[in-house]
């Protein structure tokens, strides 16, 4: 008979107590079973309680050693394979208890069919007691894993996200070091480039102050070569008015400034040579009927150098008696001779840039206008610079081609007359000099002659005069000298002067064209006995009109007797400061009391106002 296993001591008394021993079971009073001694061998586990215990040992093993949770399976398929291990086993064993009920063994029941069934459930629910046991104890064994599992889950995810930012980290400062050196990169180009601007910038600098510097250096030779010819003029007007104090005849300090010790430089051929490069074209700057003009320089020095035609020269010694008088002529609007080389027939001038005014007047030169100002003061310097030559002595001097083109301007436009070097003397002997005759550009000049000296082939002061009456006409107009006169009187006749007017120079004043005008028109007369004569009161005259009529004149410079600017100012005995040529007309009538207190003066003496005469002319160069 099979033996029913009613507990764990009951089962292993069953299992492991001898065979030949019987043993009575009972439980709670009840006899339930006895097993009987035997004399074979206990009976072996059925091969299916074997598998069924390996099995559950082994699903055991698993659920320990591999838990759900490092599947990624936490709850959902760990309690399906939990229902399905205790479903096998409960199968298992009720199919084995009834194999062993239904065993042929010598093991009986006591008490019939109903015991049998009491004790299958009894054994059932032990059983069952017993996996029961096995599960809660896998189950708290897995819920430690679990938590474990959970646990080191977390730690992962942890790790993870370390290992996440920490990759992101890494990412962000690999961008940072690239946008770091492309900066780097911008960077040092834009130093490269402001380095290179900066040498660029200093090189720039440097050669701005190198041409600063040489301009410099020419401004101050030229100011210290200015300042120099202005002390030799001053030099020579003082020691020419110390030698003339006696004389009461002069009236204006720039119209008569003659020394006749002053310095004439002798130059060589190869002076000149070497500073017109073997009379070069290339420096040539003029041509007219007596010879060419080169430009060259000489001790720092801007010349022109007039080479003349040795056939128009009768010889070296008239040459050289020209040269001498050349020599004498000083004055501030006329070119200045610096020297002359007879041997090449060459004459050595003060080079003016400014050119003529013929090339200011002419549209095709492209030279800036002369404003009306310029002009009108540009008339009074050509007739102050005549009446010095036709003042000279001991014989007076007749320029003889005076036209626009010999005319010329320095830096601050004022004139200076040219070309005069083939003047003619006005003495008999002179002037039958052959060398004077054919010297003159009849084509250019034509305009300019006098129609008497076409005639009778007599030159004379009044020769030039007309020649500057047309020259003055030219500078209101603007326009050819051919047949100007004529046009003007037509114009003036009908009332039409702002017509013919250059408008160029600007807005003319009235007064100033008008009276400009008048001295033209007297001036170039057809008939030399109609035209006026140049005396200091028409030069006086002239430098008036460079006064702009908003411009007041201060009252010390007007002449008390004859209300007008004192070109010639002397102080008489009263103390008050007079025009020279007034107060002697003045004196001539009789009169020998003050013009301003009427008390009778204690002597009729005349002290020069040197002051206030360069007062008066520094305030009219500024007009």
């Amino acid at each position: 008979m099979k033996v029913m296993k009613s507990s764990r001591k009951a089962d292993y008394a069953a299992k492991h107590a001898p065979p030949f021993c019987e043993i009575w079971f009972v439980d709670k009073g009840k006899h339930v079973w006895t097993r009987e001694a035997s004399n074979c061998l206990p009976p072996m586990l059925d091969p299916s309680e074997i598998t069924l215990t390996d099995a559950f040992n082994n699903h055991k093993s698993d659920l320990i050693n591999n838990p759900p949770f490092r599947n990624g399976k936490l709850f959902g398929e760990e309690s399906d394979q939990w229902k399905v291990a205790l479903s096998v086993a409960r199968n298992s064993f009720l199919h084995r208890s009834l194999q062993r009920s239904s065993s042929p063994k010598d093991i009986t029941a006591p008490s019939g069919s109903n015991s049998e069934m009491v004790v299958a459930k009894y054994d059932s629910e032990v059983e069952e007691k017993r996996f029961h046991d096995y599960i809660i104890e896998a189950r708290k064994e897995t819920e430690i894993s679990k938590n474990e599992a959970f646990a080191e889950l977390l730690k992962r995810k942890g790790l993870e996200s370390d290992a996440v930012e920490t990759i992101n980290k890494v990412k962000d400062y690999e961008a940072a070091h690239a946008r770091e050196v492309q900066l780097r990169k911008e960077v040092e180009n834009a130093l490269k480039t402001t380095k290179w601007e900066l040498k660029k910038i200093l090189k720039q600098r440097e050669e701005l102050l190198m041409g600063i510097t040489q301009a410099s250096l020419e401004t101050f030779q030229n100011k210290k070569q200015k300042i120099r010819r202005h002390k030799e003029e001053a030099t020579r007007c003082l020691e020419w008015w110390k030698s003339h104090r006696q004389v009461g005849t002069l009236y204006y300090s720039d119209f008569l400034l003659v020394n006749a010790t002053a310095e004439f430089t002798r130059f060589s051929v190869s002076d000149l040579h070497t500073v017109t490069c073997n009379f070069s074209e290339s420096f040539k700057i003029g041509q007219g009927g007596c010879g060419c003009v080169f430009k060259g320089e000489i001790r720092d020095r801007s010349v022109a150098i007039k080479k003349l035609h040795p056939l128009n020269m009768q010889g070296i010694s008239e040459f050289h008696e020209e040269v001498q008088i050349l020599s004498k002529l000083q004055h501030p609007h006329l070119v200045a001779v610096i020297g002359a080389c007879p041997e090449a027939w060459s004459l050595v001038y003060e080079f003016l840039p400014n050119g003529s005014i013929q090339d200011h007047l002419s549209p095709k030169a492209n030279k800036c206008p002369l404003t009306w100002k310029i002009r009108t003061r540009i008339v009074a310097e050509i007739s102050s610079a005549l009446l010095y030559l036709h003042s000279y002595k001991p014989v007076e001097i007749v320029h003889g081609d005076l036209k626009p083109e010999n005319i010329l301007l320095d830096l601050e436009f004022h004139c200076k007359i040219g070309d005069f070097g083939i003047c003619r003397l006005m003495s008999e002997e002179t002037s039958r000099c052959p060398s004077f005759r054919g010297s003159i550009d009849m084509i250019s000049a034509f305009p300019y002659t006098d129609p008497e000296l076409q005639r009778t082939g007599k030159l004379i002061t009044k020769s030039d005069v007309y020649a500057f009456g047309i020259i003055i006409l030219q500078l209101l107009t603007g326009r050819p000298p051919v047949g100007l006169a004529s046009d003007i009187r037509q114009a003036v006749m009908c009332g039409k002067l702002a017509s013919v007017l250059d408008l160029s120079a600007g807005d003319w004043p009235a007064s100033v064209a008008k009276r400009l005008v008048e001295m033209g028109l007297q001036f170039c007369q057809v008939n030399s006995k109609d035209r006026s004569e140049l005396k200091p009161t028409v030069v006086r005259d002239l430098k008036r009109l460079q006064l702009t009529e908003e411009r007041t004149v201060p009252s010390f410079f007007l002449c008390p007797i004859l209300q007008e600017i004192m070109y010639d100012p002397h102080v008489a005995a009263d103390g008050f400061t007079y025009e020279g040529e007034a107060l002697r007309e003045w004196f001539k009538k009789g009169r020998e009391t003050s013009p301003i207190t009427n008390l009778k003066l204690s002597h009729l003496h005349l002290t020069p106002n040197r002051a206030l005469q360069i007062a008066i002319q520094d305030w009219l160069c500024q007009s």
